[in-house]
């Protein structure tokens, strides 16, 4: 089949030259696109079943995401993706001896999987974006926790460790009657919390361009980099979820909400120390 999209120019990343053309990929060829740009290490070594796998769609969907940013096959994308990694791996570095040993079982490569996703939401989320996201937390005079599905439980996580704080937080986890109806009180001095893992749910897209269209705050949580959500938001933290079983892991999401919470603690630790030593004493 012959290429249907035009090569990234010479000047020009795999990573970059799929961000500019992004929008013009179909929804499941959008999975394959953000699972590359935020995990080029994995795209460069892996083989286009297990790209698939991790990005949540079909073998042949990476095949033609990869001819339609013409390349004849996975194999051109996955050099193109090998040559952009050796260029940003940092030289002259000691090695670092591994976690585990290379003959992994399945709960030890869970683990290793989870320790590298930690090193690599530390690494990509700057001191900058989090204590932006934490003034508009501590600021906010009501705060929305958009999360459906597996990340309800998570919107429900991080209001209980903000109603710690005394700060009036609420979730949309569900398209019901009363999460629509906590949307539709959206204003200028709401901070509207999205959280994302791969393709997000419509009900956190909508309420983040309601956020949007009303002038409230917006902070997206998010696993894609590309993300709607995180294109809707003013303030994304990006986390890494890489996993080798059958589910994504959130070891980066739950360290995130921690962190934000205690950096609002930590602003006035003495304002809170009473109220939250009141409530552990219930």
């Amino acid at each position: 089949m012959p290429p249907s999209g035009k090569t990234p120019p010479a000047h020009q990343t795999l990573s970059a030259y799929i961000t500019s053309r992004f929008d013009e990929f179909s929804r499941s060829q959008k999975d394959v696109a953000q699972y590359v740009v935020d995990h080029l290490d994995e795209v460069a070594f892996h083989t286009a079943e297990e790209l698939a796998r991790r990005a949540s769609t079909s073998s042949s969907t990476v095949v033609r995401f990869s001819q339609a940013l013409g390349f004849e096959g996975f194999p051109e994308l996955q050099s193109a993706a090998r040559d952009e990694y050796r260029r940003r791996a940092p030289q002259g570095q000691p090695e670092v001896e591994p976690l585990f040993s290379l003959d992994q079982g399945p709960f030890e490569s869970v683990i290793a999987a989870d320790f590298d996703n930690m090193e690599e939401t530390a690494r990509k989320v700057s001191r900058s974006a989090a204590e932006g996201a934490v003034e508009a937390i501590a600021t906010a005079e009501r705060v929305i926790i958009c999360g459906v599905d597996q990340m309800a439980f998570f919107a429900s996580y991080l209001r209980h460790l903000l109603m710690l704080l005394d700060i009036r937080a609420e979730i949309a986890a569900s398209p019901s009657q009363e999460a629509l109806s906590r949307l539709g009180r959206i204003d200028e001095h709401t901070l509207v919390i999205g959280l994302s893992a791969g393709r997000p749910h419509p009900l956190v897209v909508r309420a983040m361009k309601i956020a949007r269209h009303r002038r409230a705050a917006t902070l997206a949580i998010a696993d894609a980099s590309l993300s709607d959500v995180a294109k809707l938001a003013e303030r994304t933290l990006w986390y890494s979820s890489n996993s080798p079983a059958f589910v994504r892991s959130h070891v980066g999401l739950l360290s995130i909400l921690q962190a934000l919470a205690y950096g609002v603690y930590a602003r006035d630790a003495a304002q809170y120390d009473d109220r939250i030593k009141a409530f552990r004493l219930k």
